[in-house]
């Protein structure tokens, strides 16, 4: 029924005032590349596609399952046990039928990073946090080819957002992880998205972050608050307007705290206050294993 009724001009027109219509039209043109459309990814593919991205590429080779309930877009009881990736795109073309979408089905690694950057004007990260191999990979193709890339971590009841841009300071050059065993990676990551820390104090049962089992607490308040930013960073990215805060420099919100802070690293994780976050947070996740034995 509702075929032949959809019109880019008019779905798309309430975004007219924020945007300029020349910006609007831009936008129609932009392709944006997200890895992962589960917690924060189907909710940024979703919400660019509300702002008018033409097209996309998407990444993602899980499924929907009850665990993901509490925060993914695209988990419902209609859609346990189906790709996400086929999910989140019905969900996309839904809201705009002519968007150019190219499939990743086997989610991102090294042999088809140049293909899922190809003619891609904004990385949008959307992987697990622990997925730090393919998020390394991703990030360093972005670095090499200069694809300006975004990540909005959800952590807590808040988002920490890092954008790396062309010529300016890689992802690599921040978070130092090369060399690092997978619990000094989660730890350098961690502290390196959020220096400030701010969802820390009202974690209410600690027992419930895993580390060994790469398993930790959401919400879907962090989800849509790392998809509002972001969309906000890419109108900022893909139209040139706007001061985009980026590496050494983030930013984090937490709606639960009612707090906005900056934050700014020279060096990244070299940075002598940094290393003693991180000489603290190497304590903390040593006395969180030993609980757990």
């Amino acid at each position: 029924m509702s075929e032949g009724l959809f019109r880019y001009d008019e779905a798309f027109a309430r975004n007219i005032g924020w945007v300029t219509e020349a910006e609007q039209a831009s936008l129609r043109g932009k392709r944006v590349a997200i890895a992962g459309v589960g917690g924060v990814g189907g909710v940024h593919l979703l919400s660019l596609a509300r702002l008018g991205v033409g097209a996309f590429h998407v990444a993602e080779m899980d499924t929907f399952d009850l665990v993901n309930f509490n925060r993914q877009a695209g988990a419902m009881m209609s859609t346990l046990g189906r790709p996400k990736v086929e999910v989140m795109i019905e969900m996309a073309r839904d809201i705009n039928p002519e968007l150019d979408i190219q499939v990743f089905g086997e989610g991102v690694n090294a042999g088809n990073l140049d293909a899922f950057l190809d003619g891609v004007d904004l990385y949008v990260d959307g992987l697990d946090f622990f997925a730090f191999q393919a998020r390394r990979d991703t990030f360093n193709a972005c670095h090499a080819k200069g694809v300006p890339a975004v990540t909005a971590a959800p952590l807590g009841m808040g988002t920490a957002v890092l954008s790396f841009l062309p010529g300016k300071m890689s992802f690599e050059e921040y978070f130092r992880l090369d060399g690092c065993d997978e619990d000094e990676m989660a730890v350098r990551f961690l502290l390196g998205l959020s220096p400030a820390m701010l969802q820390r104090g009202y974690l209410a049962d600690p027992s419930r972050v895993d580390f060994a089992a790469r398993r930790g607490p959401s919400t879907i308040a962090a989800c849509q608050l790392c998809a509002g930013v972001t969309t906000a960073e890419a109108i900022k990215i893909l139209l040139g307007r706007g001061k985009v805060l980026c590496a050494p420099w983030g930013f984090q919100f937490d709606a639960y705290r009612n707090r906005y802070v900056k934050t700014w690293r020279p060096w990244g994780n070299r940075n002598p206050v940094q290393q003693i976050g991180l000489f603290v947070a190497r304590r903390q996740l040593r006395a969180m294993k030993a609980a757990k034995r």
